[in-house]
């Protein structure tokens, strides 16, 4: 089959399923505005809060030029542990505290202004799209499962897949002629001398470069996150609305048959078929459906721990959207969110089974603001999500500047033996 026609079958059939959608809403008005409504809500109590000031932040550090100094100083950690630039880092901290799909926000921006390539891009993609702790510690392990115990397996099993997915992505592209090309050109380019002073002449001259009125910035700050945030917001409330016509109907029913046949042979609870394929297409229903199923504990914080790494294809469609003015492919990140997925559920498992979770949980007390978290996710407060997340993008995007510096030394100490030795 020819690509156009190959284009004209999927035409049609997006057309279709328009249409059946629409049709459904006409017969099940009911249910579809309370999913509506509910989706609305979700989006007024989190994602407004634990987004929008990191959008407007990010956006007024990339125009200040403090990202373009920031990656100059973490450079040494980023690159030999992820071949990505030292800016990836900004991207990882703010991922790591505003969650999805902020990482795939800025990483459209560093590739707009050319401060990645596009196989740096789809890298960066790979291990910075994560979930947030407010999610994972708030959400998930106090408001879905009541126990803030599993907070730090969840949290710990999902960080540390994701570092694997990226030291895994490392080789992803490497032979790319283009690619390399942009890295040569780089490289000719690239100031030498002491790190602080070309972090700040970089700097100075990402600013230049701008060249926009703080006035002016601060205006388009706001406004592209609005924006930004408007349609992230309607991604939610559509994927709220697909998930239950796809229930009352029965057409979940129909689709989750060949999932029932997998996890029957692998005597995995019948009753996490549903969520499973709710979690497919969306995360935060997915993974209340699944704590709500009386099955064995292990079994429902795998497809929980899963869930949340795959973070459903309302979030990769959010992604698709933020991409659209760049070059940078789907399909590595498609890939990417699949072994993440593997991975983490995996994870989850083995450290249950060795009764790692409230260990795990008193680990994370002394890297998160926990009781923040989780009092936020509660209460639904709309500073504290937004406080508890800036100060988890601090303390991240601290650690990451005092391992950079530590890379940066060992790294001088082993240039200085080598020499000496030469003597």
């Amino acid at each position: 089959m020819s690509q156009a026609k190959k284009g004209h079958v999927f035409t049609v059939l997006l057309a279709a399923m328009a249409v059946v959608f629409t049709l459904a809403l006409v017969i099940y008005p009911k249910p579809g505005y309370e999913a509506g409504m509910s989706g609305l809500k979700v989006c007024w109590e989190i994602i407004i809060p634990s987004l929008l000031p990191f959008f407007i932040l990010s956006e007024l550090l990339l125009g200040l030029g403090v990202v373009r100094g920031f990656g100059v100083l973490l450079e040494p950690l980023m690159r030999p542990l992820f071949s990505v630039p030292g800016v990836g880092a900004f991207a990882l901290s703010m991922g790591l505290a505003a969650g999805y799909p902020m990482d795939a926000v800025i990483t459209a921006r560093f590739r707009e202004t050319n401060q990645c390539t596009r196989i740096e891009g789809e890298r960066l993609l790979a291990f910075t799209n994560t979930a947030d702790p407010l999610f994972m510690f708030g959400a998930v392990a106090v408001g879905m499962f009541k126990s803030p115990a599993l907070g730090g397996l969840l949290a710990i099993a999902h960080y540390v897949s994701s570092f694997l997915v990226g030291v895994a992505f490392k080789f992803w592209g490497r032979k790319d002629p283009t690619h390399l090309a942009e890295i040569q050109a780089r490289e000719i380019t690239r100031p030498k001398g002491n790190i602080f002073k070309r972090a700040f002449d970089e700097m100075l001259k990402a600013r230049e470069v701008d060249g926009r009125p703080f006035g002016k910035l601060l205006g388009n700050a706001v406004t592209e996150s609005v924006q930004t945030i408007l349609m992230i917001s309607g991604f939610i409330v559509f994927f709220a609305v697909l998930i239950e016509i796809l229930r009352i109907s029965g057409i979940m029913t129909v689709i989750g048959w060949p999932v029932a046949v997998v996890y029957h042979l692998f005597h995995i609870n019948g009753g996490l078929v549903n969520p499973t394929l709710a979690g497919v297409l969306e995360l935060d229903i997915g993974s209340a459906q699944a704590a709500a199923v009386n099955a064995p504990i292990i079994q429902k914080l795998a497809l929980v721990s899963g869930i949340i790494a795959w973070s459903g294809l309302s979030v990769h469609a959010q992604v698709a959207s933020v991409l659209t003015n760049t070059d940078i492919r789907m399909r590595p990140y498609f890939i990417a969110r699949f072994l993440h997925a593997v991975l983490a559920a995996a994870i989850t498992v083995i450290l249950y089974l060795f009764g790692v979770g409230k260990s795990a949980s008193a680990a994370m007390v002394h890297l998160t603001p926990v009781s923040a978290v989780a009092e936020a996710a509660s209460n639904h407060s709309f500073w504290q999500v937004a406080s508890s997340g800036l100060r988890v993008w601090v303390v991240g995007l601290a650690v990451m500047l005092g391992c950079s510096f530590l890379f940066a030394m060992v790294r001088r100490m082993r240039v200085i033996r080598f020499y000496a030795r030469m003597k």
